[in-house]
């Protein structure tokens, strides 16, 4: 019955979960930017006393490793680093974008023809994204887009595309003419979204390098000027 501690940072999510077996058993999010330095170890600790379990019961440690937010990124998977150190369990990286698209394709029906576009804001009309069937399988690998009227035109001729993430409203004045194009303005990142792909990645013993893994950036980090 492997235990498995979910950690999920790339957005303005803050979000942790326990699973078991597949089966999510405790999760503890709050979706709020820069607050997760504050909060992720208290949220860990929380879900550990919910479930009845110890440090001790992990059998590995999970983590979304971009892209996303550099600042979330960081917090994330050095949380994950540490706890991987410390209790000597092995550590399952998950593309941002593929956990995105598990969480959105659970709640489609089975037979869907829809087109999954997770996105995350990046810069002015920029965003990270990638492209998956309803299954969650990958079409299009994860890039940085800048996102304008003649964008994804090609695939939306031919099949409904569901735009989702905290990137997907600020293109919606540019796709939302296409019939094809829809959104979900409320879909939330969630450690519950890692969860099909971490027991996958388990059962078959595929870890990182706990020593030299790193989040998945995409793009180099571009600090902000201080104002004067």
């Amino acid at each position: 019955m492997s235990l498995l501690l979910l950690i999920e940072t790339a957005t303005a999510s803050c979000s942790v979960a326990l699973m078991q077996q597949g089966q999510v058993l405790a999760l503890k999010e709050l979706n709020e930017r820069n607050i997760h330095a504050e909060v992720i170890t208290v949220f860990i600790e929380e879900l550990f006393s919910t479930a009845g379990k110890t440090y001790e019961d992990l059998d590995a440690v999970a983590v979304s490793s971009g892209p996303g937010s550099y600042t979330g990124l960081r917090i994330g998977v050095s949380t994950a680093k540490g706890l991987c150190f410390a209790l000597d369990k092995p550590l399952i990286g998950i593309e941002t974008m593929k956990a995105m698209a598990d969480g959105m394709a659970a709640k489609l029906p089975a037979d869907s023809t829809t087109l999954l576009c997770p996105m995350i804001d990046a810069r002015r009309m920029e965003v990270y994204t990638a492209l998956f069937d309803a299954k969650g399988n990958r079409i299009k690998e994860t890039s940085a887009e800048i996102i304008d009227e003649h964008s994804f035109a090609d695939i939306l001729k031919s099949h409904p595309v569901l735009f989702f993430g905290d990137g997907a409203e600020k293109c919606k004045d540019l796709l939302g003419h296409n019939p094809n194009a829809e959104f979900d303005g409320g879909f939330v990142n969630s450690a519950a979204h890692l969860a099909t792909t971490a027991q996958q990645k388990f059962e078959a013993s595929i870890f990182e390098d706990v020593a030299y893994f790193e989040p998945f950036y995409l793009k180099d980090f571009i600090a902000g000027k201080k104002a004067l």
